[in-house]
């Protein structure tokens, strides 16, 4: 007899209910709204995303998990239908507007434990004067030329969610090194799925642009804003996008 799966089964009223959000979740893993590989949200999560019990939940992912669709390790739930693995795309390095070190060029990257720039504390939903994680990242030639400077601001829900940037927190001083170009790959990691926009402005007066990064999760909740400032007269910034390959 052929295996099935629940996506085979056409929803009916008599199906049980954790059939029908199996099918839903599978859908969802299916579409790559969560891409092979990622880690799936907690139960309470995708409890309030689909309006069940956290139950059903349990007996909807033991019956992906039966069927290989879903696999659970230390870490939690994660998808592992066919894919292209997940990977961190030159689009979305950290900090956006990072460049590559090369002889004649200095970087430097920092973190501090301090309230951010007012327009960041509005975009991640900080009181004002509420301290967060910034992180600073400065790139020049020897001479200071082609300079840009990049100001990062974390949310309370980054720091809640991802272990690796909440223990930056005791050691964000001002004075030690703290690239942190991992910083994407570690929200993946911890089950949130990234969409960002940019905004690139002209300063007024200067030679220089700005570019505005905002980063969010699958449930709209803000991760990250960066302000990014590059000497355009000097310097040149490249976007780079990755796009899917196709399935058949």
């Amino acid at each position: 007899m052929a295996r099935t799966t629940p996506h085979d089964h056409p929803p009916a009223e008599e199906e049980p209910l954790y059939r029908r959000i199996a099918t839903q979740l599978l859908g969802e893993l299916r579409d790559g709204r969560i891409p092979p590989g990622e880690r799936l949200p907690g139960e309470r999560r995708l409890a309030e995303h689909f309006g069940v019990s956290r139950e059903t939940v349990r007996q909807a992912l033991e019956l992906l998990r039966r069927d290989g669709l879903v696999a659970t390790d230390r870490r939690g739930s994660h998808a592992t239908l066919p894919g292209l693995p997940v990977e961190t795309p030159a689009s979305l390095a950290f900090p956006v507007g990072a460049a590559a070190a090369t002889p004649g060029t200095v970087a430097r990257a920092t973190v501090t434990w301090e309230p951010p720039p007012p327009g960041h504390a509005e975009a991640l939903g900080l009181a004002p004067g509420r301290p967060t994680l910034v992180h600073t990242y400065r790139h020049a030639t020897a001479d200071g030329q082609g300079l840009r400077t990049a100001v990062t601001s974390f949310s309370a829900v980054a720091l809640a969610e991802v272990e690796e940037l909440a223990r930056y927190r005791d050691r964000a001083d001002g004075t030690a090194t703290a690239h942190l170009r991992r910083a994407y790959d570690w929200m993946r990691r911890a089950g949130l799925t990234l969409h960002h926009r940019d905004a690139i402005t002209r300063l007024a007066s200067t030679p220089s642009v700005r570019v505005t990064r905002q980063v969010h999760d699958q449930y709209a909740r803000p991760l990250e804003i960066t302000d990014l400032v590059v000497d355009a007269q000097q310097d040149a910034l490249v976007y780079e996008f990755t796009l899917p390959g196709r399935s058949d």
